[in-house]
């Protein structure tokens, strides 16, 4: 709805600025445009709101016929109305104008939305989600492999230990990257991951964990935090003299979740290259996962780094 808003309003003011005679008169132009369209533009929303569950049932090209269809008789209605009130005035010739006019502004809306499936297909958006899970999984081998070798001469036991939560580990992210997984499976993955990094740096690492009304069934996309929290040991706390600590805390917030994570930022030890990988990696994946309901910030102020992720709040269906 957003982008049919923005994409509608584009077209109204690039009309307004052909119909404007000089450049000063397009503001006023254009709410003289807004004036009569929004009205038609809102009113069009809230009835394919209401009709969504039945068009999704047709085919595209049948739907996108009857989109041209109600956009052509909500303008004719419209123009009846504004007629009656004496507002405007005109036969039924300027009314079937004003219904091409609305026909010719939805068309390119609609190619748009057309081409936009098409590079998200189920299969595209499976595979890209699958390239970009297969490029955090390496990485993560790697790092936590150098933890458990630096175990080997000092306790062989503990070494075993580890290689054996390794195992666990590795078993939960070969499960399929396509589907949510439930927040309970994540918060488990990540605490394996820190209690391998903590063989390494003991306690240097301090680890707070502050979970506020979010259920454990809550879904989110596999993978969502361990590259964060990668990132959080080895340019936060492990370039840094003595200890830090990495702050994971999760919280609702009416029908959103909101994941934040903060760990210190040493002077001169900037989150460079490793971290706009992993934070591009997963700003892609929400953008698969949930288009534009979600979303990525990150900050840096006062010696602390902090990434907040705000996602819908989604659970299994019963």
């Amino acid at each position: 709805m957003l982008r049919i808003l923005l994409g509608a309003n584009l077209l109204v003011a690039a009309a307004a600025l052909l119909l404007a005679p000089r450049l000063e008169d397009w503001p006023q132009r254009l709410v003289e445009l807004a004036t009569w369209c929004e009205p038609l533009l809102l009113s069009t929303l809230g009835l394919l709101a209401l009709g969504r569950d039945w068009l999704w049932r047709l085919r595209p090209r049948a739907g996108q016929a009857l989109v041209l269809l109600l956009v052509m008789a909500q303008a004719l209605l419209f123009f009846d109305f504004w007629r009656f009130m004496g507002l405007i005035e005109g036969g039924w010739g300027a009314a079937l104008r004003a219904a091409l006019l609305a026909a010719a502004a939805t068309l390119p809306l609609l190619l748009y939305f057309s081409l936009r499936a098409r590079a998200f297909s189920p299969a595209v958006a499976e595979a890209r989600l699958q390239a970009l899970t297969a490029r955090i999984r390496p990485h993560f081998l790697f790092n936590s492999l150098n933890a458990v070798l630096s175990l080997i001469r000092q306790d062989p036991r503990r070494a075993e230990t580890a290689l054996e939560e390794l195992a666990d580990l590795f078993r939960a992210l070969m499960r399929d990257a396509r589907n949510l997984s439930p927040l309970s499976d994540e918060i488990a993955l990540c605490r394996q991951y820190l209690g391998l990094e903590k063989l390494r740096l003991g306690e240097r690492l301090k680890v707070e964990w502050d979970i506020v009304d979010v259920p454990d069934d809550a879904l989110v996309p596999p993978l969502m935090l361990q590259p964060l929290l990668e990132n959080a040991v080895y340019h936060g706390i492990e370039p840094g003299e003595g200890s830090g600590t990495i702050h994971i805390g999760f919280s609702r917030q009416g029908d959103a979740m909101v994941a934040e994570l903060t760990n210190p930022c040493p002077p001169g030890q900037g989150h460079h290259a490793g971290n706009r990988m992993a934070l591009a990696n997963i700003r892609e994946r929400l953008d698969l996962y949930y288009d534009l309901e979600a979303r990525l910030e990150s900050s840096e102020q006062n010696g602390t780094y902090r990434v907040r992720i705000t996602l819908p709040l989604r659970r299994p269906l019963p």
